[in-house]
């Protein structure tokens, strides 16, 4: 009896041990994922409220090949079901069910990401979003004021308003989700560089000193420039004297802006046509970076009132009418 008791135990401890080893090898194996045609990975999307057993369910039913029973037991006797967090991610060829949980409890996203490049205006923006991948089209047919209006932001126009950067979202995320972050992004920035401004300035609020920026980042093509550039405006503006900047006239032309700027349109009076209007423009024209926001408050110390740009993407500087029509005649005319 008591043999047989003991060969009972034995054969017991070798299946518990069998079963160890045989659990140990799959959670340290790679999955056999059945991938869809063209796609080197299995999406796995995980919605809030999801219970362990319905993640396990999911990660199948997506392609892995994998008893889900054992994917089951192996989320709860880890301890970590519970820290499953939902999401966006992608099972790749080569992750074990060990990697896929540490995965889904660090909340390893899959992510997309979008530019936002400097200089552009709202409907540049608006195109990039469209264009991205895989990132839900809320702001589709919505006029820029109620885009605006979602963005908690009634009555202010979109013009500068979102600060150029890379941004990372998961897939499925709201483009209206972009633009607020972008939008905090900005106010961020402009707060920062108005706390920098240079004691002298004639700029009297934050509004002005992005307005002034769209117009420096439209200008500069050489970035040493940038400061210079914004020198001059801040002269223009201390003595009220016309700002005269084409990307300002440009912008106003709006949709009749065919690549040529012509004699009449400078003499088009808009609200943006700083050849007949004094001051600075009613909104910005364009996104500063973070360098033309800065350049735009602490504007370099010159006597230059005119530019004119070189064909090399520097400026000319000029402190009086006779230097710049000079410098116009070499860079403009060949005279």
């Amino acid at each position: 009896m008591v043999r047989a008791f003991t060969r009972l135990l034995m054969v017991a401890v070798l299946l518990a041990g069998l079963a160890l080893a045989a659990g140990f090898w799959w959670l340290h194996s790679p999955m056999t994922l059945n991938l869809p045609a063209g796609s080197p990975v299995l999406d796995l999307e995980i919605e809030p409220g999801t219970r362990p057993a319905q993640v396990a369910q999911a990660v199948v039913t997506s392609g892995a090949q994998t008893p889900v029973q054992l994917l089951q037991l192996w989320f709860r006797v880890s301890g970590q079901a519970r820290q499953i967090k939902a999401g966006s991610y992608e099972i790749t060829p080569g992750m074990t069910p060990r990697k896929l949980l540490s995965m889904l409890v660090r909340g390893d996203q899959s992510l997309k990401s979008i530019t936002l490049v400097e200089g552009w205006n709202f409907r540049q923006v608006r195109e990039a979003l469209q264009k991205a991948e895989l990132l839900a089209q809320d702001s589709i047919g919505l006029q820029s004021e109620m885009i605006m209006e979602k963005l908690g932001r009634p009555g202010v126009h979109p013009e500068g308003r979102f600060f150029p950067d890379t941004y990372t979202y998961a897939k499925g995320s709201s483009d209206l989700a972009i633009l607020k972050r972008a939008a905090k992004a900005m106010d961020k920035r402009l707060d920062a560089a108005w706390a920098l401004r240079a004691l002298d300035t004639p700029l009297t609020s934050p509004e002005q000193a992005l307005t002034l920026a769209s117009i420096v980042e439209k200008e500069t093509g050489k970035p040493s420039d940038r400061g210079q550039i914004a020198g001059v405006f801040a002269n223009r503006l201390r003595i009220g004297m016309l700002l005269q900047t084409d990307p300002t006239v440009i912008y106003g032309m709006g949709d009749q802006f065919d690549g040529n700027i012509r004699k009449r349109d400078l003499q088009t009076d808009t609200p943006y046509n700083t050849y007949t209007r004094a001051g600075l423009p009613p909104t910005p024209i364009a996104m500063p970076g973070k360098a033309a926001l800065l350049a735009a408050v602490q504007p370099a110390a010159t006597k230059a009132l005119y530019f004119v740009a070189r064909g090399d993407g520097s400026s000319q500087f000029s402190a009086t009418l006779d230097e710049h029509n000079r410098a116009v005649n070499k860079y403009i005319r060949g005279r």
